[in-house]
């Protein structure tokens, strides 16, 4: 089937799989990873490097394992780098005529998403299908598939620099503690472009307490290069991993984790197939209290490399003095009640320390409302609890109407996008946008402009890491040739105020702005992409919603803060104090749409008309 568009020519085979379920958004978990079609990045016009001998056997993340390391996780991310270890020779013609077969249901179901929600995770293991069988070259019987491992980083090994040690903290550093919204810092940026943003060995430092024991919640993980982020002080202190893996996945994360005796694992339950758990965030107990960090990286070296992440650092949270009350320590937003509600919706005995340790915890500070996904279907009262409903519940309790509300545009910015039906009517507009529309208790149902921002071709070519940025983006063209209406909200990926233009996004945020860029009304930070599985679904008449994943982020509304709206910071580095009153919004505002010649990065066609930054092309195979 060839489709064109504003956008190009893509050719795919017709395919029996209709299934509209598509990926999830944020890492999305297979049921079994089993290796689909890799990418391969070639160096533009020079022969085929030597292949690099086979890694051992200790398995670690998916983008960017340490030399001796696997990565596990990301299947998009697994599939985009397994080949560089045998890199192929460009072909000026690749052949993109697939055909993909179904297979029965048999809970085995895989995922081909970046490191995250990757919705276009879901949509393939909701569709349950294999991509294409190759006939091997020259007749020769074809090998076995074996379960996909994260391969190494798809930049190759020698990528990755070690940062100076200026790069990190060694005091204190100069941080806005108003809205504790803080970007990642990012290696070969300007110095002042990472004062004010964090690493994750800044955030696990001394600074900010004497660590005893932390969780670690997380889509994927490369367990070497984490413990190593770890000061030495705090190397051995216990850490339990929160994951979704299950069978093989399982067996190669626990295989990580025996040369280290302090860390334990959690496996969180998937009751829905397809889902998974992409939640990203941090509990941490000190000497002093504790905090809560609520993130978007995975637990793996390419996310806090040349990558925009976001986070929310929560305060340190004292100890409640002996004999308080279950309700003593709460927010005005009621953060300790919902995050309990959302340890508990795992149902794991190893979280029931840590549930004990926040209730005797004032978390009375907080100024942000928890959003959470957890799977199931929900009814009644409950669908207000998780996903896409939960955000409507607080935007209509908690923000208000506002004069010629239909001229401020909704913008929604995210890593991976799943599948949204034959038209807009079928979930975007029908469901997820009357949610991100919605403005306290007004009957106006308004009609804003929905501006959505993913990386172009172009952005993906010239980032930092060239097209290897693309295996954490993970859009098929299987999803994208269904939904050929939804390129017309794409807007470029462009963040000149922060220094990240260059480096492609994994944040994912949402929110509703002025009509001249100087405002919000609102804004979310999430693990949370453009999916159905993450953010759930109507079902039944709409008298019921399913959610597939785990999914965890933070929202911010002006009247927590005392505020009718937030102004927004036009410059936000280098950092200054915490008497600015301006929202640092990771990207330029207003958004930059598609020219007539950009097109959406889709992750499994090739690139090769022009060389990458690092002068590679991108070929499928």
């Amino acid at each position: 089937m060839s489709q064109d568009s504003l956008h190009g020519k893509w050719t795919v085979s017709s395919s029996d799989d209709d299934d509209e379920v598509l990926p999830s958004s944020g890492t999305a978990t297979p049921k079994s990873r089993r290796p689909a079609e890799s990418s391969h990045v070639v160096s533009s016009g020079s022969p085929s490097p030597v292949p690099e001998p086979a890694p051992p056997e200790v398995k670690a993340e998916p983008d960017s394992a340490p030399v001796s390391a696997l990565a596990v996780g990301s299947e998009a991310r697994q599939l985009a780098a397994r080949n560089q270890r045998n890199p192929v020779k460009f072909q000026t013609s690749p052949s993109l005529s697939w055909k993909r077969k179904k297979e029965p249901s048999d809970g085995s179901g895989w995922a081909l998403s970046d490191s995250d929600d990757e919705d276009d995770a879901e949509g393939k293991r909701n569709s349950r299908s294999k991509l294409p069988n190759r006939a091997a070259p020259n007749g020769e019987a074809k090998k076995p598939k074996k379960e996909s491992e994260c391969p190494p980083s798809p930049h190759g090994r020698l990528y990755y620099t070690d940062e100076p040690d200026d790069f990190f903290e060694a005091s204190f550093p100069c941080l806005n503690d108003i809205y504790r919204f803080y970007l990642n810092k990012v290696t070969g940026l300007d110095r002042k472009f990472n004062s004010g943003a964090l690493h994750i060995r800044d955030i696990l430092s001394p600074l900010f307490g004497n660590l005893k024991e932390s969780v670690q919640f997380n889509y994927c993980f490369d367990i070497p290069w984490m413990v190593k982020q770890f000061p030495s002080e705090f190397r051995h202190c216990p850490v339990l991993i929160v994951h979704g893996d299950k069978r093989e996945a399982k067996a190669r994360l626990l295989q990580q984790g025996q040369p280290f005796p302090h860390v334990r694992f959690c496996q969180a339950k998937l009751d829905i197939a397809f889902g998974t758990h992409h939640t990203k965030m941090m509990l941490l107990w000190y000497e002093e209290g504790f905090r809560v960090i609520i993130l978007t990286s995975n637990l793996i070296r390419a996310d806090w490399y040349q990558k925009t992440q976001g986070m929310w650092m929560s305060p340190l949270f004292p100890r409640l003095p002996e004999g308080s009350s279950e309700s003593s320590g709460e927010s005005p937003t009621f953060f300790k009640r919902d995050l309990l509600e959302y340890l508990a919706s795992y149902r794991a005995p190893e979280l029931d320390e840590w549930i004990q340790r926040i209730k005797e915890h004032d978390l009375s500070e907080t100024r942000v409302y928890l959003v959470a996904s957890t799977p199931g279907r929900y009814v009644g009262a409950d669908m207000e609890r998780w996903g896409h409903l939960r955000l409507r519940k607080l935007l209509y309790d908690h923000t208000n109407p506002i004069p010629d509300e239909e001229q401020w545009p909704v913008i929604g910015q995210f890593s991976s996008i799943g599948s949204m039906g034959m038209d807009k009517t079928k979930w975007l507009a029908g469901e997820f946008q009357r949610t991100l529309t919605t403005l306290g208790k007004s009957s106006l149902r308004s009609d804003p402009p929905v501006h959505l921002l993913y990386p172009s071709v172009e952005d993906v070519r010239t980032s930092l890491e060239g097209y290897p940025a693309g295996g954490s983006l993970p859009y098929s063209i299987q999803t994208a040739q269904k939904q050929m209406w939804l390129h017309s909200y794409f807007h470029c990926w462009k963040a000149r105020r922060t220094g990240r233009t260059h480096a492609m996004p994994h944040i994912k945020t949402y929110m509703r702005v002025s009509p001249d860029s100087t405002q919000l009304l609102w804004f979310l930070v999430t693990s949370a992409n453009l999916s159905k599985a993450a953010w759930g679904a109507m079902e039944k008449n709409n008298t019921q919603i399913m959610v597939r994943s785990y999914e965890l982020g933070v929202l911010y509304v002006p009247s927590a803060f005392s505020m009718k709206t937030f102004p927004i910071d036009t410059n936000p580095f280098p950092a200054s104090s915490s008497s600015t009153l301006g929202f640092p919004v990771p990207f330029d505002l207003p958004p930059t749409s598609y020219s007539p010649t950009d097109q959406p990065w889709i992750w499994n066609i090739p690139y090769s008309q022009e060389p990458d930054t690092h002068g590679n092309i991108w070929v499928p195979s």
